[in-house]
């Protein structure tokens, strides 16, 4: 071949080997382009979320307008490639920023559902940037507990600590669910740093003295201070907080993985800043279907005297007024102060006299709700002398708050005067749909639904009974002894031992839980006339014979399952179930009296760090109530229960004995109290259903947003995965 065609020949291979090469170039590119894009509907938005190192997986996009009739935000979770996909969206310009553990927020950037939208991470600089957006509980994880050796308390010329706490657990049960975290989170950027108005005072400890001291509250949050021994909590508190002061940050937390990637939050403003919120309500608990697609209604306690309701289908925000029967009613949480807030001055900005305190719907859509109607003092058809049955067995002279019910079809509010105090309300599923009632502290009261919707007769309506157990194990009631009395193997005993939460079961039973420590549950069957019939029994957490728990202690909040099985949350920072059918020895008689079936509790410790100086099982979680999902409204499987996470942030779910955290990253400060699941439309998989909760903190100005942020609704839902739409 000639020499010049063989250079011909070589340079066309060349040009091809360039042309070939091209080409796969190009498709390279437009596979990694289509690898990369996220398909979406009309009313979403998605992109990829990239960092320094690559796809970011696991972080959170967050999405939020306030071009609505009330603020209005998404948030989703990115996937192993760090793909995200924000659903159904209403029409309206969006914020879109990234929120993640060992991220600072991304810069905003504006979207419209429809648009596909590629964000930057941005990372921290260091530990104590990253650490601004961990959860409360990994803060309050660094407080440093006073050892086992410090109890029981030696007092204000010893070690600070009083001396009528016995133990650590004890210790901490008081500053958990039993004082300060049943109130709002400890750990949160309001709580672990000084407002700048107590910067300058001497030292930290008086600046945390000063602190308990403020605003409405600072008249029982002073009085818990001295119950648990002013000096030692103070020490303990103001090193907590000149450590943080000092640079020292939480361990990292693990970024969402697994099934934590499917969720979707869905948020809206309500109510306003200076009320804080109870729990909600979104549908009846017996049917999760009533009510689809309906208002949701909110319980303000002791803040302010009307229902915030949400419109989550129009976006709009409503209220409910509430009044009293007897204008001479108190005002829940009077005007004084040791202190002035250092948020709200001098004003007074709780002003209920109603004091509604928690929720619940009918099957007809009904909003009945614990509330105050009038003074404390009983009418005389509540005490001893009286003819009403109740009355006859155990005459009640007083009760703080009572009952309301609105219908959303007239639009009109009823009082409700009952001779027993209320605090959480439920439905049995029974003919006359009778509400349970806790919070009557020796008795547990109740109300024919029924009856009352027929007659309007509230006194013939109602009913209470004692708290008996069946110490002669006869299996029927009979005389009792009192309480403090020693137990007689002939007769029945009577407990104070009162119902916190309250849950009637599918077989007829009422479950509650019972505050203090170690605490309990508690079971009553009602009998035919519960009055004169209900038997109880009592089960504590379990102690060893020095008094030391076995494992968890002190509950709060529970629930019951479709199988009769308890579940609560403890102050150890556990999740707890106890089920009655692992009882090995007998459930009534002279020896069941609260220690008798340590085998029927199992525990769960809740995903958090344990604190610092603690030895006992557990996390520094304190959830306040457990709910269990009996119907399978998240998603996730039938009686899967639920706590609410106060330090994580977010709903806690134990799926298989195994954690699946829930976590609302924005605001930070998530803090409920309760939850409701409701399933709007069966047919539409995931769309149609989802839990509902609230912000119920007593402290919305701790959140993030500080002074001006006002409580807020969330709708969980769970996805198949992260990209579904």
């Amino acid at each position: 071949m000639d020499p010049k065609e063989r250079i011909f020949n070589h340079l066309n291979f060349i040009t091809l080997l360039q042309v070939i090469a091209l080409f796969l170039f190009l498709g390279l590119v437009a596979c990694q382009g289509e690898k990369k894009s996220v398909p979406r509907g009309e009313m979403d938005i998605s992109g990829v979320v990239s960092g320094p190192d690559g796809p970011e997986a696991g972080v959170w996009v967050i999405a939020e307008t306030h071009e609505l009739p009330t603020r209005y935000a998404k948030i989703v979770v990115t996937d192993d490639e760090g793909r995200y996909l924000i659903p159904n969206l209403p029409d309206a310009d969006f914020d879109v920023w990234v929120r993640g553990y060992g991220l600072v927020d991304s810069p905003k950037e504006k979207a419209r559902p429809g648009q596909s939208l590629d964000l930057e991470a941005v990372a921290a600089s260091g530990p104590e940037e990253a650490a601004e957006y961990y959860p409360a509980g990994y803060w309050f994880s660094l407080l440093e507990v006073p050892d086992a050796s410090n109890f029981p308390g030696t007092g204000p010329d010893g070690n600070g600590i009083s001396p009528d706490i016995t133990n650590q657990a004890q210790y901490l049960r008081n500053i958990k669910n039993g004082n300060c975290l049943a109130c709002h989170q400890l750990g949160s950027k309001g709580t672990r740093e000084f407002h700048p108005s107590f910067r300058e005072i001497e030292s930290s400890a008086a600046a945390w003295e000063r602190r308990l001291q403020s605003g409405q509250a600072g008249g029982s949050m002073t009085s818990s201070l001295h119950q648990l021994g002013k000096e030692g909590f103070l020490k303990m508190f103001a090193d907590w907080t000149d450590r943080i002061a000092a640079g020292e940050t939480p361990e990292m937390p693990e970024r969402p993985q697994g099934l934590e990637r499917n969720v979707v939050i869905t948020q809206w403003d309500w109510a306003d800043p200076k009320a804080y919120l109870h729990d909600l309500v979104s549908t009846d608990r017996r049917n999760p279907t009533v009510n689809a697609n309906g208002l949701i209604y909110g319980a303000l306690e002791a803040s302010a005297d009307y229902l915030p309701v949400l419109d989550p289908v129009n976006h709009t925000t409503s209220r409910v007024p509430l009044t009293v029967r007897d204008p001479n009613t108190p005002v829940a949480s009077g005007p004084e102060m040791p202190a002035a807030s250092p948020y709200w001055g001098e004003e007074a900005i709780w002003n209920s006299k109603a004091n509604v305190h928690n929720p619940m719907l009918d099957e007809e859509g009904r909003v009945w709700i614990t509330a105050a109607v009038r003074p404390f003092d009983n009418p005389e058809e509540f005490r001893a002398g009286s003819a009403h049955p109740s009355a006859q067995v155990f005459p009640l002279n007083r009760a703080s708050r009572h009952l309301g019910v609105y219908d959303p079809e007239t639009q009109t509010y009823e009082h409700i005067s009952t001779g027993f105090s209320t605090h959480h309300l439920m439905f049995a599923e029974d003919e006359t749909n009778t509400l349970w009632t806790s919070g009557g502290g020796q008795v547990v009261g109740w109300l024919d639904t029924k009856k009352y919707l027929e007659t309007g007769d509230e006194i013939s309506s109602q009913g209470w009974t004692p708290l008996i157990l069946d110490t002669n194990g006869n299996g029927k009631r009979d005389d009792y002894v009192e309480p403090g009395e020693p137990v007689d193997p002939k007769k029945d005993k009577r407990i104070t031992n009162g119902l916190y939460a309250v849950a009637p079961a599918a077989d007829g039973s009422v479950w509650g839980s019972s505050l203090g420590y170690p605490g309990a549950v508690v079971r009553i069957d009602p009998g035919d006339n519960p009055s004169e019939t209900a038997i109880t029994e009592y089960y504590e957490l379990p102690l060893d014979e020095a008094g030391e728990p076995l494992e968890g202690w002190s509950p709060r909040g529970m629930d019951i399952d479709r199988n009769g099985v308890a579940w609560v949350a403890l102050a150890s920072g556990h999740m707890a179930s106890f089920d009655r059918s692992k009882c090995s020895g007998p459930l009534n008689g002279p020896d069941a009296t609260g220690q008798h079936c340590p085998e029927g509790w199992t525990f769960y410790p809740e995903p958090l760090p344990q604190m610092k100086g603690v030895d006992y099982p557990g996390s520094a979680e304190s959830s306040y109530y457990t709910w269990v999902d009996q119907f399978n409204t998240l998603g996730l499987g039938e009686n899967i229960p639920i706590n609410t996470g106060n330090e994580s942030e977010g709903l806690l779910v134990l799926k298989d004995g195994e954690w699946i955290v829930l976590r609302v990253p924005y605001p930070m400060g998530f803090y409920t109290k309760w939850m409701d699941g409701r399933i709007d439309d069966p047919d539409t998989g995931w769309k149609g259903r989802g839990i509902w909760a609230t912000i119920s903190t007593r402290a919305p100005f701790h959140m993030e947003g500080g002074k001006g942020t006002t409580s807020k609704v969330y709708h969980f839902q769970m996805r198949p995965d992260p990209l579904a739409y």
